[in-house]
């Protein structure tokens, strides 16, 4: 079993910061919001595309995918009562001259074996699609 630690706390009434290893990161937690940081909602976001995108540097060797870039959008649909995170679809864009058959495996192997993926694919919709870049 892997384990993780974040600490994170209150810096004032318009943000936040969490830590780990030897990096840090502001957290937007204003009630208001603030514009220079991530709220939750948009860090439930960023760690799915981190999962994605760590997930293709983890499979790209084992498959010897031909991959030149890669980059991965997010929307979350959030419902009001009770607040939770109903629907998170994503967009894939690879740049690659692989094979549509490769691409396809490639995005099966990031579902299959991504831990934020395979958590949040257990709590609520989660719809994407793998394209290559034009």
């Amino acid at each position: 079993m892997l384990e993780y630690h974040v600490a994170a706390r209150r810096i004032d009434s318009h943000g936040s910061e969490a830590a780990t290893k030897q990096a840090t990161i502001i957290l937007d937690t204003d009630m208001a919001g603030r514009p220079d940081a991530f709220n939750p909602a948009e860090m439930l976001l960023a760690s799915l595309a981190a999962c994605i995108l760590k997930g293709a540097e983890r499979v790209i060797p084992m498959l010897d995918f031909d991959l030149r870039g890669i980059e991965v959008t997010l929307h979350g649909i959030r419902q009001e009562s009770p607040p939770r995170m109903v629907r998170i679809n994503y967009d894939i864009v690879v740049e690659t001259d692989e094979t549509d058959a490769r691409l396809d495996l490639l995005h099966r192997n990031l579902q299959k074996y991504g831990t934020i993926y395979n958590t949040l694919a257990g709590a609520t919709e989660l719809v994407g699609n793998i394209r290559r870049k034009e």
